[in-house]
């Protein structure tokens, strides 16, 4: 088995061009604990059922400083003598014909799962210091609890390997402050993040598109919500990494279920398809778009109606992003309109201004939240719902910032067995989400290039749906 093979090619890539931005990044967060070693792991492979494991995909925040796609990565920080962080980051060796693992490890082996990175492609791709994972536990085994912070949860190796600092004890946890670090760097987007968004979204759009192009077909099948998934997932394969988060394909009164996941209902005439899908693109970013469609192609009177409150709710929603303005502007804007229209139907007993306090214990307080059910906007990037550690007082609480990239996606949902509600408008449910980067002087809607305006969708869809 041996013998008998073609010399190995040792050639070596050519710059990532990620690398010099990745370097910026762990400078970043290096100044920020100027005398600790951070550890930050990528994760593992996890079994799916047996001997197969789930696609792998790298932890964000390894990702982020790296660039890494890599299984069990892990980046180590340690403080120098100039004040800075040597980095290097530990990957696992070539399983290639040089190794036994190459024949007989069905998890690593080059045999098996075909040729991957190792020390010297990673460390020529990337531009960083990379080590054996081999020297990992040695390399762990040095550092000192009290002045080591580590991303915990991730790897258990990592996680047994550098004990907790148990000195003091009224302090912030250390790991948990680095977790936070991590994300409130991650909130302000560099221009590399924001092409990659850029491309993810133009993906997206091309996705929506075929999913129009193939309601003739979903309409067809028993479970025609799961033909419509499966086209959005074969775009986000050929232009990404995958979708990058589990596929709404929502029709008819499953719009008014939140994370309807399981996509398996029917494509109905009449009613609406409410599709929140995203593309994550090569570079991991994702977008995060909805639209909520007439199947046929036209809205009835009543869903247009809808509709509409929910398009101008968004729209005060997006006019509201803006450099200074609080993250929460959005939501208050957007709701301003929602909690309206319910007053003006009858839903709000005690008016909107009362349904809008924000005094839980108000008489009427939040009542139009039964039919909004969430909040109208989320930081995007690596991770759909990014920067989840980040303190309230750097995201929820904080002024907007460029470079910062979040959705505006208001919704109205009317339950099919609400009984407050008409029964004309029960089983109708409407988002609408688009992507909008903050901008040095107001705002740019990424996801622009899909149609919101009801004729806009109503003219779109005419030219995509089969005769």
């Amino acid at each position: 088995m041996a013998t008998g093979w073609a010399p190995i090619d040792d050639a070596v890539p050519s710059r990532d061009d990620c690398a010099p931005y990745t370097a910026k990044r762990r400078a970043l967060l290096g100044s920020r604990f100027p005398a600790d070693a951070l550890v930050v792991p990528s994760g593992g492979l996890r079994v799916r059922a047996n001997d197969t494991d789930f696609p792998f995909r790298p932890g964000s925040d390894l990702f982020w400083l790296t660039g890494c796609h890599e299984p069990d990565a892990v980046l180590v920080l340690l403080p120098n003598a100039a004040g800075e962080h040597d980095a290097t980051l530990y990957v696992a060796g070539r399983s290639d014909r040089s190794s036994s693992a190459f024949y007989t490890d069905r998890r690593y082996g080059e045999l098996w799962v075909g040729p991957r990175p190792g020390v010297r492609e990673t460390a020529a791709a990337l531009e960083i210091a990379c080590r054996p994972l081999t020297e990992l536990p040695g390399a762990l085994a040095r550092l000192a609890p009290g002045n080591t912070r580590t991303l915990r949860g991730i790897d258990p190796l990592v996680d047994r390997s550098v004990l907790r600092w148990s000195g003091d004890r009224s302090a912030d946890d250390r790991d948990v402050v680095l977790a936070q670090a991590l994300s409130e760097l991650r909130l302000v987007k560099d221009d590399f993040e924001i092409a990659r968004l850029d491309e993810a979204v133009a993906a997206t759009a091309r996705g929506f598109t075929e999913c129009v192009g193939e309601i003739g077909r979903a309409m067809e099948l028993a479970n025609g919500e799961r033909w419509l998934e499966g086209t959005f997932w074969r775009r986000a394969r050929v232009e990404g990494n995958d979708v990058g988060y589990g596929s709404i394909v929502a029709c008819g009164h499953h719009a008014t279920t939140l994370h309807w996941v399981r996509d398996d209902g029917p494509v109905r005439a009449g009613e609406l398809a409410l599709l929140d899908m995203g593309v994550e693109g090569r570079s991991l970013y994702t977008a995060d778009v909805t639209r909520t469609l007439p199947i046929t192609g036209r809205f009835t009177e009543l869903q247009r109606q809808v509709y509409d409150v929910v398009l101008r709710a968004q729209q005060a929603g997006i006019d509201a992003v803006r450099p200074g303005a609080s993250f929460l502007d959005p939501h208050r804007a957007a709701m301003q309109v929602i909690a309206t229209a319910l007053a003006d139907w009858g839903l709000l007993p005690d008016g909107a201004q009362a349904s809008l306090s924000e005094d839980p214990r108000a008489p009427g307080a939040g009542i139009h939240r039964r039919y909004t059910l969430h909040a109208t906007s989320h930081m995007l990037g690596l991770d759909v719902h990014d920067c989840a550690h980040a303190r309230d007082e750097t995201y929820r609480d904080a002024a907007l910032e460029p470079g910062m990239v979040l959705t505006v996606e208001p919704g109205l949902y009317f339950q099919p067995d609400d009984l407050t509600v008409p029964p004309e408008l029960r089983g109708i449910g409407v988002r609408i989400e688009d992507d909008i980067l903050v901008t040095g002087n107001g705002r740019r809607n990424m996801s622009a290039g899909l149609p919101r305006a009801p004729e806009d969708i109503e003219n779109w869809m005419g030219r995509h749906l089969p005769n």
